[in-house]
Formats: C-alpha cells, structure tokens, sequence
C-alpha cells in the first residue's frame, strides 16, 4: 500500500513542478528579525531558509 502512495505523491509534485511559472514576475520582499526589508535576487537561484522558535 505504501509504495502506491509514495508513487502518487511522486506524481503529484512532478505535475504541480510542471504547471508552475518558470521564473517570479515580482521580486520576493520578506522581513527579518530586526523587521528590515530582505529582497532577494531574481537573477540567480536563491536558497534561503526559515527557522522559527516558540517560546
């Protein structure tokens, strides 16, 4: 049963990738700690990641 759905999950995401606009028409605006406007590139790929705490 789980290789069916691992499979179909599988598919799911290639067919979601495919639809999906190749490149941003805005640039991604986020804010960061400090509550400064982070812009991030369009030019290249860019990674970046999210850690979040609870307190």
């Amino acid at each position: 049963m789980k290789p069916k759905i691992l499979i179909l999950f599988f598919a799911s995401i290639l067919l979601l990738s495919a639809c999906g606009q190749k490149t941003l028409s805005e640039p991604v605006t986020l804010l960061n700690q400090d509550l400064d406007e982070v812009t991030f590139p369009q030019e290249k790929p860019t990674i970046f990641f999210f850690i979040t705490s609870y307190t």
